[in-house]
């Protein structure tokens, strides 16, 4: 997605050869003209899949979600990485590490609000090593839902995440896809397949 491309490479920080830093556009401060046209993207890619919600994890893969949710016409469900007093029954859990923050959650979502009928799509901000992704797709097959689907926002091609989402038979879109962040560049995996042609 030649906009998203561009963003990133106006507005993203290279904080090293492994992170990148987006919080001007989609994890702090949101441009919600660029969400719509994510949202939208993502409608049209997997316009023909039957899904029935969408299911994300709090708190920057919402936006995106819900853009796409309004493009569809289905709801949204997002995990919480937290407990709180109204979570507490009949929850689909997993444990999730996050990279950046060098942390594991367990995140949760009420069973009442995926059921077995459901057609899934999983849309986030990130795909690094695919760890939120996988939790997400544990959760989806905890309650007997198919996972149709992965709609990721910005992938770090050089790490593992989309090889083993694929390994596993599971559809990943990635509107932007990062082949290296080396010597404060973003370079991207369609930039690199031009060089060879």
């Amino acid at each position: 997605m030649r906009l998203l491309e561009e963003k990133i490479k106006t507005d993203g920080t290279i904080i090293s050869d492994q992170v990148l830093k987006v919080d001007s556009f989609l994890n702090h401060q949101i441009d919600p003209v660029l969400m719509k046209e994510i949202g939208k993207e993502f409608a049209l890619r997997f316009a023909n899949e039957g899904v029935t919600k969408i299911v994300t994890i709090e708190s920057s893969g919402i936006a995106p979600a819900v853009m796409a949710g309004l493009y569809m016409d289905i709801p949204v469900v997002f995990a919480r990485k937290r407990k709180s007093l109204t979570l507490i029954d009949d929850l689909l859990t997993a444990s999730v590490h996050s990279f950046t923050k060098n942390e594991t959650n367990e995140i949760s979502i009420s069973k009442k609000y995926i059921t077995e009928e459901d057609r899934i799509l999983i849309i986030d901000d990130f795909l690094a090593n695919g760890q939120a992704a996988l939790g997400l797709v544990d959760i989806v097959q905890q309650s007997g839902a198919a996972v149709i689907g992965i709609g990721i926002v910005i992938e770090k091609s050089f790490q593992q995440g989309a090889e083993i989402l694929a390994s596993q038979g599971i559809r990943v879109e990635s509107l932007a896809r990062i082949a290296s962040l080396a010597e404060g560049k973003v370079e991207f995996l369609n930039e690199k397949v031009e060089e060879l042609i």
